[in-house]
């Protein structure tokens, strides 16, 4: 059975970005505009230096555009101040990066409870949760382990469980297997697609996840080609 997909958790209208001045800039996004609707896993391919980077920190609020709109999970990001975009991103977007970004003394649970802190989530409400995420990508036995004591594939399985922490609208990932030997790596991008696809109390996240790993494009829903700073075909 098909599923339902028809909110729209991203919107970006028109988006453009540049670095420099002059004859100097670099014209990172020219006009982008796309959708992602909650449910689905959007992959987003192209080159390096064709703006996948730069679109997948602006949608996540780590940057600002030069114009254009962007909106996710209904906030129009423009309207946002510093604080607004702090709660965003600690509230609303979970983020899965190429070196996983753990933090080297603390264990694989405590790395994943560090967003829920952030929150100042009860304890105990962070304890059951940090253990129902591990289990989630697999490595409830494994909590007590640093990430210095797992693998690459493990290292990244605890990433996305700490993106899942405080239950995300939106999931970016940005070249999150680009570490990874290839099984590994389609493991991961299955452990993507299942989360987005799963149930869930609030309703199923988005993922908007760069990659330059063709044979992992299969997994997503709809594929997006950038070039040159625009959406090939748009």
């Amino acid at each position: 059975m098909s599923r339902a997909i028809t909110e729209t958790m991203v919107r970006v209208e028109d988006v453009h970005k540049s670095y420099g001045r002059a004859a100097t800039a670099v014209h990172a996004l020219r006009g982008v505009c796309l959708e992602v609707r909650r449910g689905e896993l959007v992959a987003l391919k192209g080159r390096s230096g064709s703006g996948k980077t730069t679109l997948l920190n602006i949608v996540g609020g780590l940057d600002t555009p030069d114009r254009g709109r962007v909106e996710v999970d209904g906030l129009d990001l423009a309207g946002l101040d510093e604080d607004g975009l702090l709660a965003l991103r600690r509230d609303r977007v979970g983020f899965v990066f190429q070196s996983f970004g753990l933090i080297p003394i603390l264990t694989a649970a405590e790395n994943v409870g560090v967003p829920m802190r952030l929150r100042r989530t009860d304890p105990r409400a962070r304890e059951e949760r940090v253990q129902l995420l591990l289990s989630l990508v697999g490595l409830a036995d494994h909590a007590a382990q640093r990430p210095g004591e797992l693998s690459g594939g493990q290292q990244q399985r605890v990433a996305v469980a700490r993106a899942l922490a405080n239950d995300p609208a939106l999931l970016v990932a940005d070249e999150p297997t680009g570490q990874l030997d290839a099984e590994t790596g389609h493991a991961v991008m299955e452990l993507l697609r299942a989360v987005v696809h799963g149930d869930h109390p609030s309703g199923p996240p988005a993922a908007l996840v760069a990659t330059h790993d063709t044979t992992l494009l299969d997994l997503a829903d709809r594929v997006l080609e950038l070039r040159d700073g625009r959406i090939a075909g748009h």
